[in-house]
């Protein structure tokens, strides 16, 4: 049988900050990026350069045999984060909640909730619109400007012209209900790549660092130990469809 490469990358064991003793109880920061597949350095792969995240993989564990089960977002991220297979979930599409369908399921970041840890989340770690509020301890950690499904964001002036060309003519069929999100954003679709000269931060992935640094800095200074589960969006691609 072919495996896929994993899409989830590392889970990192950090030192506690808690008055607990490390060894028993440590804070533990888990990523994951979407689409990656295991093509870093922390692989074993020599032609990709990725030094830093090389680094944060040599203080932590990483996932060498963690293989997704279907090749579809919301059933291979439902797998891993339940310790079952699509099919003991009855989950292979983007549209099933496995709340529904194996309702009693305990889910990793609540397997540690339940066992003293505050749980918390930012980005992509279930599939986007099932992001199963028993995982955990606080509302997931969202960002101000952005749409709630943030893999559709430009920078580049094409693509942001041809953008506002779409609204307008969206808007003029009476159309737009459609296509804006719970927050008030736009969700649309353009290019499938871009690469202007603009910061990090000026895209989600970046943004959500930015904040997950803040976040870890609040979550040290807690007297319990974490669980901070960061889910990155890129390399996925947000691949056009009808607009």
């Amino acid at each position: 049988m072919r495996f896929l490469p994993p899409t989830f990358l590392l889970a990192l064991l950090l030192s506690s900050g808690c008055r607990v003793p490390a060894p028993e109880r440590p804070n533990i920061l888990f990523i994951t990026v979407d689409d990656l597949r295991p093509e870093l350095g922390a692989y074993g792969q020599d032609f990709v350069q990725s030094p830093n995240i090389d680094r944060l993989a040599g203080q932590g564990v990483t996932f060498t045999r963690a293989y997704c089960q279907q090749a579809v977002c919301n059933p291979s991220r439902a797998s891993l984060m339940t310790g079952r297979r699509p099919d003991a979930l009855r989950v292979w599409d983007l549209q099933t909640d496995f709340r529904k369908t194996v309702p009693d399921v305990v889910t990793l970041p609540q397997h540690f909730k339940q066992h003293g840890y505050h749980a918390v989340a930012i980005g992509k770690i279930y599939h986007n619109v099932i992001p199963d509020t028993l995982s955990w301890s606080e509302p997931k950690l969202y960002i101000d400007g952005f749409p709630f499904d943030p893999d559709a964001v430009y920078r580049d002036p094409e693509n942001m012209a041809w953008l506002e060309q779409r609204k307008a003519e969206i808007t003029a069929a009476g159309r737009q209900g459609r296509h804006i999100d719970q927050f008030g954003q736009w969700y649309l679709k353009a290019g499938t790549t871009e690469a202007p000269d603009v910061p990090d931060n000026a895209y989600y992935d970046g943004a959500q660092t930015d904040v997950a640094i803040e976040k870890l800095q609040e979550l040290k200074d807690r007297d319990e130990p974490f669980f901070f589960a960061v889910g990155y969006y890129r390399p996925h691609l947000p691949f056009k469809s009808g607009g």
